[in-house]
């Protein structure tokens, strides 16, 4: 089989590149030329996309699997269980408004979540794209960001598990929005049988769990998933 000289040249320059180093630094396509795949400089991935086998950056097409919307379930029923507790916790027998409390709570987030579904790509569909998981260290790949000299970091951190990591922290901002848009007017109304101090503590209890739960997600995402997932066999080691 004979090449143009152009091709030779060309082929040669796509041997010399080196590897991409760390475990998720890639290169992205620049555009396609024929049948050709041209790549740019080794580096992050951009959002929506992670690295496959070759080192080259893939745009996420795949859909959630079971245990994936298993992990996302749990992730948002956490918001709502803590809300149902203080409110019964602060409310209880005194007042007959905690029943009222427990659905707004529930209105509010069943509607963050549609809306944190409508808003994630492909924006207006009550469905997701995602990459796939395929390691425990997909999801803190700011921890493996190669340093060739020991001295320059090369900075590969991108979202590998997307988006299962930043979906929760986007509905969890939804949920606090609505509860600070809704809550305080309908307790301020129903429940005038709780002294001032009192009607609002359930929403003062919020503001302390919201921020809790977001380093939960931020520091342990990965290990609950992993917990999760582990009896699909998902996810497996660093």
């Amino acid at each position: 089989m004979y090449y143009s000289v152009a091709t030779l040249v060309f082929l040669k320059a796509v041997d010399i590149q080196p590897a991409c180093l760390g475990l998720y630094c890639g290169r992205t396509v620049q555009y396609i030329n024929a049948s050709t795949e041209i790549y740019g400089e080794c580096g992050v991935c951009p959002r929506g996309q992670r690295t496959d086998g070759d080192k080259i950056c893939r745009e996420c097409t795949g859909s959630p699997g079971h245990y994936d919307w298993l992990y996302l379930g749990f992730m948002a029923m956490l918001p709502l269980i803590l809300h149902w507790f203080f409110i019964e916790w602060y409310s209880g027998k005194k007042s007959s408004s905690a029943l009222f409390q427990h659905l707004t709570a529930l209105f509010e987030c069943s509607v963050a979540a549609i809306v944190t579904l409508l808003v994630s790509d492909p924006v207006g569909f009550l469905y997701i794209r995602s990459c796939k998981v395929v390691m425990l260290s997909d999801w803190y790949t700011m921890l493996y960001n190669p340093s060739p000299d020991y001295i320059t970091t090369v900075h590969c951190t991108h979202e590998a598990v997307y988006p299962l990591y930043t979906i929760v922290f986007i509905y969890y901002a939804f949920c606090l929005v609505l509860m600070m848009l809704l809550r305080p007017l309908l307790v301020k109304k129903i429940a005038c049988g709780l002294g001032k101090s009192d009607r609002f503590k359930s929403i003062y209890a919020a503001l302390y769990f919201f921020p809790i739960l977001t380093v939960l997600q931020a520091v342990g995402g990965g290990l609950l998933c992993k917990c999760l997932c582990v009896g699909g066999g998902k996810v497996g080691g660093v």
